[in-house]
């Protein structure tokens, strides 16, 4: 694991924040995003780092930027540690491959979820009342099953602790109706089009998150990471069969590992993972990425 960045402490650069996975340096009117190999489950930052992480949620979020940018305009400006800054440039050891260099931002304070499948809390919130997020779904549906159409599920921005669901209701009195019915209507577009694109590529897209912001002109603007296993649960096409959990190409296998193999209880301190499992879920990302891209991380 000597190879793998738990976190960066980069001299000369002003640290803004330490996410549980991004270190964010603020650059004055950009920030500089550096994906590191830190892992979290359950809110709580996992003490073992996943070597090669970093890199990969880092390319395959440039891959996605690229292929939707004819739907949505992004924050980014380059993930070419060389076109940095030169105080950036400087680090260029650390950085190469984890980092990208963006526009500032107003973040909208909302996370915006969509969901193809019934699963993870969209699963249990429909065995309560056949509800997700105050959407009602048809009955019968099993874990897993197929939505007849993608939904939007908006949840809460937490700084720390769990992320809550909201209706869209909601969303639209804490965002207003125009701007909430365009970001709904970017994230059906951008999950269709990314789904249809990796369904042929033999994954499944069961659901992901996106986040956005407004520039300067007021124009919605995709941010954050997109599209990677760490905000998405990716499965594969070949092995799905609903009713019950599938396997996958994010991080489930490390929250399964947590809760039936170490008997964690989800309250922080989160148990170190043993070699067995850090190399699985490292493979697991790097297949992901090489299946979506038809390329081979370095």
């Amino acid at each position: 694991m000597s190879n793998a960045v738990f976190q960066t402490n980069l001299e000369g650069l002003t640290l803004r924040n330490r996410g549980k996975v991004r270190d964010v340096y603020d650059l004055g009117d950009k920030l500089l995003i550096i994906t590191t190999d830190r892992i979290s489950c359950f809110d709580s930052v996992l003490p073992t780092p996943i070597p090669s992480k970093g890199a990969v949620l880092t390319a395959l979020s440039r891959f996605w930027f690229d292929f939707l940018k004819s739907e949505v305009k992004s924050h980014i400006i380059t993930f070419d540690v060389n076109k940095m800054p030169e105080e950036v440039q400087r680090h260029a050891d650390v950085l190469a491959g984890r980092s990208m260099l963006v526009k500032k931002l107003n973040i909208i304070p909302v996370e915006c979820v969509v969901r193809g499948y019934l699963s993870g809390s969209g699963w249990a919130g429909y065995q309560k009342d056949g509800k997700v997020c105050g959407i009602k779904l048809p009955a019968g549906l099993v874990e897993s099953d197929k939505l007849p159409e993608p939904i939007f599920t908006p949840s809460t921005k937490a700084e720390s602790g769990h992320d809550e669901n909201i209706s869209f209701e909601l969303m639209k009195e804490i965002l207003g109706a125009e701007l909430s019915e365009r970001i709904h209507d970017i994230s059906i577009n951008i999950y269709k089009k990314a789904s249809e694109y990796v369904r042929s590529r033999g994954i499944i897209i069961a659901d992901t998150k996106f986040e956005f912001g407004r520039n300067g002109k007021g124009e919605i603007v995709l941010a954050d990471e997109v599209l990677t296993p760490d905000s998405s649960r990716f499965w594969p096409a070949d092995g799905y069969k609903p009713g019950g959990g599938q396997p996958s190409f994010d991080k489930q296998y490390v929250r399964d590992w947590l809760v039936q193999t170490a008997k964690w209880n989800k309250e922080p301190p989160a148990p170190p993972l043993p070699e067995d499992v850090v190399a699985r879920t490292t493979a697991n990302y790097r297949q992901a990425y090489s299946i979506i891209t038809g390329k081979i991380i370095e």
